[in-house]
């Protein structure tokens, strides 16, 4: 079959074009054939090496977590699953070198596989897996909200999400909306704030901008109850101003940061604050679980969808020209990566 694959940590030219068998599945297993496969910035991190020296050697690796698809064959012992059913994957990747969907079929633990909604394409399937995964993981760590998501379970509740048009900050405006929430985003520039509002974001903010936090109240009075953060230190000095007592901030990535986060300990002492670290490796197998469960409920109500007009515009490579798609995705491109599996 055909794939893509690294053998040595470096840029995107360290992915090369394979032949590769296609492997039966163990007990437990399910063969997947993937339809599309999707970019997240965790992909071209784990291909850089995630601070490794350029050039590292590593057994052969075909990259990307997320991936839809049609199941192929399975394994002994797996109910719930037969071939022919729409499948989309849970952190593909995380399971092996060979399991990455970069490639034709790739192998699973049934446990992986999330039931594709009728109607909902594999598009979607692909492209809410990370960020979908991350976002709802984000929207249910507050100490007085939720911890799953569903009609009415964030009602009376205001969400400030930052970076409001990247992929994780899309998905939480869009999983927000469907669960009830009061939706304040910040983006950096006018084309941004489109793709927010399309989004759904009821209230959208332009940053830097040193009244930003005098905005936010404007729309929040008495403060948001959770933050979406993708710029923790940036926005550290922000958080305590907008927050209301015992609000969450969720932080998920430190853009434009130094790798360091200053917290101001009095602020935060009054407010009682909390920050929740997370990312999807080390959450637990319950939390990825119920995420897709919820994420698959929102895609099946027509509340999470892909596309310019629900602020994510699709970018779309074949598999020969997987180096582009990382490029594009570590260079920034604004909506989601996806690549088209022949």
């Amino acid at each position: 079959m055909k794939a893509v694959v690294f053998r040595r940590h470096g840029g995107p030219e360290v992915l090369t074009p394979a032949d590769r068998a296609v492997a039966d599945p163990g007990p437990g297993e399910v063969r997947v054939r993937i339809v599309v496969s999707a970019v997240n910035p965790t992909d071209w991190k784990q291909r850089n090496g995630r601070g490794a020296e350029a050039g590292t050697e590593v057994p052969e690796t075909v990259p990307n977590q997320d991936g839809a698809g049609v199941v192929d064959a399975v394994g002994p012992d797996v109910t719930g699953f037969a071939p022919g059913d729409r499948v989309w994957l849970i952190i593909a990747g995380a399971y092996g070198p060979a399991s990455g969907t970069a490639q034709e079929y790739t192998v699973l633990p049934a446990e992986k596989l999330v039931r594709l909604p009728d109607g909902v394409g594999f598009d979607e399937g692909a492209g809410f897996g990370v960020p979908g995964l991350t976002a709802h993981r984000a929207l249910t760590v507050a100490e007085d909200g939720p911890s799953r998501l569903s009609p009415g379970a964030l009602d009376g509740r205001t969400v400030l999400v930052s970076g409001g048009a990247g992929a994780v900050g899309n998905a939480a405006i869009q999983l927000a909306r469907w669960a009830g929430a009061t939706v304040v985003a910040t983006v950096s520039s006018d084309a941004k704030a489109a793709l927010a509002r399309a989004a759904g974001a009821h209230h959208v903010l332009r940053y830097p901008d040193p009244e930003l936090a005098a905005r936010i109240r404007d729309v929040a009075p008495d403060g948001v109850d959770l933050v979406v953060e993708v710029a923790a230190g940036v926005n550290a000095a922000l958080h305590p101003q907008v927050l209301r007592p015992r609000g969450t901030v969720a932080v998920y990535g430190d853009d434009r940061g130094t790798g360091t986060l200053s917290l101001d300990f009095g602020a935060n002492l009054w407010l009682n604050s909390r920050y929740q670290f997370l990312v999807l490796y080390t959450v637990g197998a319950d939390k990825l679980r119920a995420g897709a469960e919820d994420i698959t409920a929102a895609m099946a109500d027509g509340a999470l969808r892909l596309g310019e007009d629900r602020g994510v515009p699709v970018h779309r490579f074949s598999l020969a020209d997987t180096a582009k798609a990382h490029s594009a995705s570590e260079e920034g491109v604004t909506g989601k990566v996806l690549i088209d599996i022949k």
